[in-house]
């Protein structure tokens, strides 16, 4: 159901139906987007990075790491497009994080997982004793 929000970036009041900001923001990313497609879409900016296409076409490089991570702009085509992992900022061109920060998020669940069973197994262990009084 469609309810009144306020845009995420100007403010301004509408009707929410699907996305959280305002038809007229939406209309100037996508302009912003179609900016940035045209620039990398041309052979000889086909292997420029985020940083080149921000410094190219003046558009955010948040918004271009947004739509490389949403896959708007695909990596397989333009090769040198990464965005930053979300735990380390190493960059990557898949997921969120990283293969080192999925590694040590592995390690580390296994690790609580192995302690919790722990805790487990030593509350099973302990007796309780009743004495009479």
């Amino acid at each position: 159901m469609a309810e009144l929000f306020n845009c995420k970036n100007c403010g301004k009041l509408f009707v929410k139906v699907t996305a959280s900001i305002c038809p007229s923001c939406r209309k100037i990313i996508d302009e912003k987007y179609d900016v940035v497609y045209d620039y990398i879409r041309q052979q000889e900016n086909r292997q420029a990075t985020v940083s080149e296409v921000h410094e190219a076409t003046g558009v955010e490089e948040s918004l271009i790491y947004g739509w490389v991570r949403e896959g708007r702009l695909k990596t397989a085509d333009f090769i040198n497009l990464h965005y930053p992992c979300r735990t380390c900022g190493q960059m990557i061109q898949t997921g969120t994080i990283c293969d080192n920060c999925s590694k040590q998020l592995a390690h580390e669940l296994k690790i609580y997982e192995k302690q919790k069973e722990q805790d487990q197994s030593s509350d099973n262990d302990k007796k309780t004793y009743y004495t009479e009084l």
